[in-house]
């Protein structure tokens, strides 16, 4: 399929303009790198690049990221029409778009993943070698890198003696934004250039809704009551927002310092994640303890598909991942539990569990997604204890005690047509002891 772009560049990015690179940050409130960009004074081109390299990888045509990234730039596309300008959308690779525009500069903001850190690190070589700076800024974290270390310089692996540290830090700073209603002049004067369709991307639309973009107080003032239970309203849905930048993690904190601590604590969490992904890139292939590398997996396949499918007999795990393949969403509580059942009770890789949820999840993000997988299975920093296996039934009773979210997604329970339970939690839970307690020799 022939790559979308539009039919003069060089029209739309003359050489005494600046480029604002979207990626994810796709909003025009409060985006750190947009507001450097415009503060400079030169026209600034806004544009966003399909990247082939990240969108040949994904093997479902309806990946509902795609077209919620297609929305979104639809909705930044009629913002920035209203000022005057347009959004510029190609569809390729980065470094062979940029090797063909002459702008004065280019601007953009962080991304901590180990594919685009080496893109961004071309791209910034090409750019400097044509005598083009390549600006990049803090924007989809609060802190990042070595900003919040341990005194001897050291990164953190344990979340609560960095999550003091960040929180310590963000009361001596506060929390900056960056409006650019006063800058927004700058955007370039252009007619509206066209987006590609879907279809043009070799993707499809599938028409299902996603989240709004709303923030919720009162879902965050009852958040620490009411985070466990998934049959009930208890959590924002933002973290689609959060992932593609449609909100602005620094709204959101400002938001729950006032609201509640403990949902405060979950965008921590997120910082902590992309702090060790920084610090430890390795983990994306590997146990951050190298000893858990040593585990004997089972790693099933019929077992494996079962609970891809939801059918491993145990309700509160299939309506999990029922939930997941239907919207591209799990509970977090679920979460934990179906990661902890696939790791433990079946003793299948976490690495299979993981890439299962890259593939589905609509809020996927590496480092949160790394980060709870090797949480669930113990071998994660900070990570529940190899001999913790959560019990399906217990976390039933206590999360979901009337089954109504086991209802919704699992209707035939009760009924010949509901599987009997592919392991039994007992044999499993002493397997997997077993299996853990001879790859740690002993622990």
């Amino acid at each position: 399929m022939k790559p979308f772009s539009p039919t003069k560049s060089s029209d739309v990015i003359p050489e005494d303009s600046n480029v604002f690179w979207f990626r994810r940050d796709l909003r025009l409130t409060d985006n750190c790198g947009l507001y450097h960009a415009l503060r400079e004074g030169r026209p600034v081109v806004p544009i966003f690049i399909f990247d082939t390299e990240i969108l040949n990888q994904l093997e479902d045509k309806q990946d509902r990221r795609v077209e919620f990234i297609h929305q979104a730039l639809q909705t930044l596309q009629e913002q920035l029409v209203a000022l005057g300008s347009s959004l510029v959308v190609v569809h390729g690779s980065p470094l062979d778009f940029f090797s063909r525009w002459q702008p004065r500069a280019v601007f953009t903001n962080h991304d901590y993943e180990p594919y685009a850190r080496e893109r961004d690190e071309r791209v910034k070589q090409q750019l400097n070698s044509r005598g083009i700076a390549f600006n990049t800024f803090k924007d989809q974290v609060i802190f990042e890198k070595d900003e919040v270390v341990k005194d001897d310089g050291r990164p953190y692996t344990v979340f609560t003696p960095y999550s003091k540290k960040w929180k310590a830090r963000l009361a001596a700073e506060g929390v900056t934004s960056f409006d650019i209603s006063k800058v927004q002049q700058h955007f370039k004067k252009m007619p509206p250039q066209a987006l590609p369709a879907l279809e043009a991307l070799g993707f499809k639309a599938t028409g299902q809704p996603f989240p709004p973009r709303v923030i919720k107080t009162s879902i965050i003032e009852a958040y620490d009551r009411q985070r466990n239970y998934p049959g009930i309203d208890g959590t924002t849905r933002l973290s689609v927002h959060l992932r593609f930048g449609t909100v602005s993690i620094r709204q959101l904190v400002k938001v729950a310092r006032q609201k509640n601590d403990v949902w405060l604590n979950e965008l921590i969490w997120r910082d902590f994640y992309h702090m060790i992904l920084w610090h430890f890139p390795q983990v994306v292939t590997k146990a951050f303890k190298p000893d858990y590398d040593k585990v004997a997996w089972r790693n099933n396949a019929t077992e494996f598909r079962a609970w891809c499918e939801g059918r491993t007999g145990y309700p509160i795990v299939d309506a999990g991942m029922r939930e997941l393949n239907a919207t591209g969403y799990m509970h977090n509580r679920v979460r934990m539990i179906v990661a902890s059942f696939l790791t433990k009770h079946l003793l299948i890789d976490w690495r299979w569990g993981e890439a299962y949820f890259a593939q589905k999840l609509l809020d996927f993000d590496l480092a949160a997604n790394n980060g709870g997988w090797q949480w669930a299975a113990g071998s994660g920093c900070d990570a529940a204890p190899y001999f913790r296996v959560f019990n399906p039934a217990l976390q039933t009773e206590k999360f979901d005690p009337d089954h109504i979210y086991i209802k919704k997604w699992v209707p035939e329970l009760g009924t010949p047509a509901y599987p009997a339970p592919i392991v039994d939690h007992a044999a499993a839970r002493e397997r997997v002891l077993n299996a853990y307690s001879v790859a740690l020799k002993g622990q």
